[in-house]
């Protein structure tokens, strides 16, 4: 191993990570050239560095695959409005009811999120609720809060909660059964007590407040978000069946997720469902499947970005910096497990507070310093809420 490959790689991963605060900057393309310098470095010391099959097998595939099908399946849920008819019938049935739409709209958002993408569920959700707490009078802050953190939450009950999660689950092989024991009973009582704290020290003093004249001055600055917002409720159009199967099709596609262990073959075989469900029109008037019309719809840069991140880390891995972390961590002055399990808790919690939570994830997960690594790497998910 080289001293100077180890110092490349290890700053080409941090200058990523610190990309990532800045918005303005396309960070994939940074990302492909990072991890080109990082490869060309360390091709000059490493041969293994010098082979295509070696960056073929440093991507996690199944993770690949299960993400454009999730990322699919939710482009497909959001064209047939399937998530804004939710809201409207959440919003309908319970705006004369200001707790009991609370506690409602986080409960199913929470849910959404554990088995669809969270930041889907939330850019569906938040113009929703700014716009009914507008007309009803209201701060929509306890509702945004209470939305932000438990769909937060929801990433610890399934596997397919994030993709953090399914990192995870697919690197240590771990199954819905193993989350659902031993995240279930924290997922109930920590959600519980958010919203009952939520409840007492932050919505219960709004609903006192007299929000009428704040409202109204501030209608003018968000008019025409909030128009657009209440075009699309009042013009969701869908009939009754198609609303039955999709809702059909997502309890098929959780048991998929739950009894089939191979999670990408689970997510290819839903996203077919929901497309066979979903028709389009296409270009001979006839509604058919149309699986390239939502692949097209897709975000990949996310998933690229996985890709560089799980170069990167593997050319780590191959220089000896993941074994250096390794022996350093093995090395501490902690006199059993249960010290350096909470020590490790600390450092990725902090870690993760500070950056993004998939590249901490990745860069983790070859660590096998100690048998309960994969209950510590958990945590990673939820403890930055």
């Amino acid at each position: 191993m080289s001293l100077l490959s180890q110092i490349v790689v290890c700053i080409c991963f941090l200058i990523l990570i610190i990309i990532l605060f800045f918005d303005s900057n396309d960070y994939l393309t940074y990302s492909v050239l990072l991890m080109l310098i990082a490869a060309g470095v360390s091709a000059i010391d490493l041969p293994e560095a010098r082979h295509l099959e070696t960056y073929i097998m440093a991507i996690e595939w199944e993770v690949i695959i299960f993400l454009i099908a999730m990322f699919t399946i939710v482009e497909v849920l959001i064209e047939a409005r399937i998530f804004h008819k939710i809201a409207q019938s959440i919003v309908n049935r319970y705006k004369n009811n200001i707790r009991k739409m609370f506690y409602v709209i986080c409960t199913v958002s929470t849910l959404l999120a554990s088995i669809l993408e969270d930041l889907s569920v939330a850019i569906i959700f938040i113009p929703i609720i700014v716009l009914v707490c507008s007309e009803i009078k209201i701060n929509p802050s306890p509702f945004l809060l209470g939305m932000t953190i438990c769909i937060n939450l929801a990433s610890t009950l399934t596997p397919f909660g994030s993709a953090e999660n399914i990192m995870i689950a697919n690197y240590f092989e771990l199954s819905f059964t193993f989350f659902l024991l031993n995240f279930g009973p924290f997922f109930i009582v920590s959600t519980i007590i958010t919203l009952v704290l939520l409840d007492y020290f932050v919505l219960s003093k709004e609903i006192k407040k007299d929000w009428r004249s704040a409202c109204e001055s501030k209608m003018t600055t968000i008019s025409e978000e909030n128009g657009k917002t209440r075009d699309i409720l009042d013009n969701i159009q869908i009939d009754k069946m198609t609303l039955i199967k999709n809702f059909v099709a997502l309890g098929i596609f959780i048991l998929l997720l739950i009894f089939i262990d191979e999670i990408h073959i689970a997510g290819l075989i839903g996203v077919l469902l929901f497309v066979f469900i979903n028709p389009k029109t296409g270009e001979s008037k006839k509604k058919q499947p149309q699986l390239s019309h939502f692949l097209r719809k897709v975000d990949y840069k996310l998933i690229y970005f996985f890709m560089c991140l799980f170069i990167m880390v593997h050319l780590m891995e191959l220089n000896g910096t993941v074994g250096l972390m390794e022996k350093w961590i093995e090395n501490l002055p902690l006199n059993n497990i249960f010290l350096l399990s909470v020590f490790i808790l600390i450092i990725t919690s902090l870690l993760s507070g500070f950056l993004d939570n998939a590249p901490v994830t990745i860069i983790f997960l070859p660590l096998k310093f100690t048998s309960c690594a994969s209950f510590l790497i958990l945590f990673l998910i939820y403890i930055n809420f």
